[in-house]
């Protein structure tokens, strides 16, 4: 459940400007993920979340970007944990998940810059990538798994 709920963090601090552990909270809740204030705190600090500036004098939570291993490793503790299966068709690859957590997933696909993977269209439990090659699909699948 943790790494399902983290996942859910990655996905709304992406998506929404979130401003306080309140705020996150919150939206952990109408996600339907149940959490104390000290668990998100705990979760924040484990993902390396910081504050970012946005317009108005506000400050939001964010990915570090500056540390690109510690980032890494929060996605593919995501990929890892979130993936059920990996299909592949010409250039088109379908990824199942667990409920509620293909967007963190898609998510985490993008932020990994695969070669050849153009993007992800994700739903509650079912992601489509497109390859830009067909010739790539397969190879793009098996990093996938291999993550």
């Amino acid at each position: 459940m943790k790494y399902q709920r983290q996942a859910k963090i990655l996905e709304l601090v992406e998506k929404y400007d979130i401003e306080t552990q309140d705020d996150l909270l919150e939206k952990l809740k109408e996600e339907g993920f149940q959490a104390t204030q000290a668990t998100v705190s705990r979760d924040i600090r484990e993902m390396n979340l910081t504050k970012v500036s946005v317009p108005g004098a506000r400050q939001k939570y964010a990915v570090e970007k500056n540390n690109r291993y510690e980032t890494l490793d929060s996605y593919k503790k995501v990929l890892s944990t979130g993936i059920i299966s990996v299909d592949a068709a010409e250039n088109l690859i379908v990824i199942k998940t667990i409920s509620g957590v293909a967007m963190a997933v898609a998510a985490a696909l993008d932020h990994m810059a695969i070669d050849g993977l153009m993007g992800c269209i994700a739903g509650d439990d079912t992601i489509f990538l497109a390859v830009k090659d067909k010739n790539l699909t397969m190879s793009i699948k098996a990093q996938i798994e291999k993550m």
